[in-house]
């Protein structure tokens, strides 16, 4: 009786044991990619985000190193870009990060210094791809030493109009150079998977389809072919949405009139503005650039008070927020709120901040402007001071 029991005990732990084993397994698959990093001056953990379908889609993966490296098997469907950052720069602490091109079915190996440089090695595609790295990085390094000097500069007082003049003077040869060298690396390597994986790196969609073109059939419609095409259509999409864009903000144009609250909770509507110039200043106080150009906008308020009104236009704001961000920057002009279900930003075709829109007396666009532009207060002067 007492054998029997002892035997049961046996098949039952026994049983108990495979069946854990075989949960284990489920729980922890192995990945698809393999991930090796070494890089001095990353930390000791590090976090890769595997993108999804959209921004609130991504996965996140948090490593913890081993004897200074990092380590781990991912599983990714199809060629994309994993972004491996520290924590603190989750936390925009630091800026402290670098990206790297998974393949399903490689391995990746990083090694070096992220505050210097590193290489890429691993299976066949990334021995490939380092030689393409090779050739880029050193096509790049002018435009990195020039955006490094110039930022020093800038740093040491000199002014961001005169910064910005010198780098469009000497950037667009640089920027032509390198796409030159992309272009170069896939002509003379069509059968490598490596140049489809740089496509992406040129910033044109004309050039990027004479790119595709120079691959290899195998390669162009190979495992990479997703890897290449994604970004131009994305690019294709973003620009047909720029034009649209455009037409909405034209010269000539009629501002769509809107009506939104005020600081004091009171409707404003831009056609209350009929018969002056009146600028309209998409902003928010989560904007650094809109912030950094306050002083400026208060200096040209004063400077031809009385010729034109601004109309602060408060976007991805909490109310509170914006109320605050109003008061504590001291802005003497009108303000509105625009609440998120508003179809203001779509009817202005308004995508980035901060975005100056000048209406006439007539109702109609003058000029818009994006960004913290030197030029736009140029064009002030030439409107107003005649």
């Amino acid at each position: 009786m007492i054998i029997n029991n002892i035997t049961k005990m046996k098949k039952i732990i026994l049983t108990m044991a495979a069946a854990m084993t075989a949960l284990a397994g489920l729980a922890a698959p192995k990945g698809n990619f393999n991930l090796k990093v070494d890089l001095k001056n990353f930390g000791d953990t590090m976090i890769v985000v595997i993108p999804g379908a959209s921004r609130n889609d991504s996965k996140k993966e948090t490593v913890v190193a081993k004897n200074g490296t990092f380590e781990v098997e991912l599983t990714i469907d199809k060629p994309t870009t994993l972004q491996l950052v520290t924590p603190a720069t989750m936390r925009q602490e630091e800026t402290k990060y670098t990206t790297v091109v998974a393949v399903p079915g490689e391995k990746c190996e990083l090694k070096g210094d992220l505050n210097d440089r590193y290489d890429i090695g691993g299976s066949k595609f990334y021995q490939e791809y380092h030689e393409a790295d090779i050739v880029l990085e050193k096509a790049k390094q002018p435009l990195v030493d020039l955006q490094k000097a110039l930022m020093a500069r800038m740093k040491a007082g000199e002014s961001q109009e005169t910064i910005m003049k010198e780098y469009q003077e000497k950037a667009p040869a640089l920027q032509k150079a390198y796409s030159d060298a992309v272009m170069g690396f896939v002509k003379s390597h069509p059968d490598s998977e490596a140049s489809a994986a740089i496509i992406p790196n040129l910033d044109e969609v004309e050039q990027m389809e004479q790119a595709v073109a120079l691959l290899s059939p195998a390669v162009k419609n190979g495992r990479m072919k997703a890897f290449y095409n994604e970004p131009i259509e994305e690019i294709k999409n973003k620009e047909a949405r720029e034009a649209e864009n455009a037409k909405k903000q034209a010269p000539g144009v009629v501002a769509p009139d809107f009506t939104l609250k005020d600081i004091n909770g009171k409707d404003l509507a831009l056609s209350s503005f009929r018969g002056k110039y009146v600028l309209l200043d998409f902003w928010g106080s989560w904007c650094g650039w809109c912030i950094k150009g306050m002083p400026k906008m208060k200096e040209y308020y004063e400077k031809y008070a009385g010729k034109f009104e601004i109309l602060g236009v408060d976007c991805n704001d909490t109310d509170a927020k914006w109320k605050a961000a109003v008061q504590k920057n001291q802005l003497p002009w009108l303000h509105v709120y625009n609440p998120r279900d508003s179809k203001v930003l779509a009817d202005y075709g308004v995508t980035g901040f901060p975005t100056k829109v000048l209406v006439g007396p007539d109702g109609k666009i003058v000029k818009t402007v994006v960004g913290e532009d030197p030029a736009f207060y140029t064009f002030l002067d030439e409107t107003f001071g005649k």
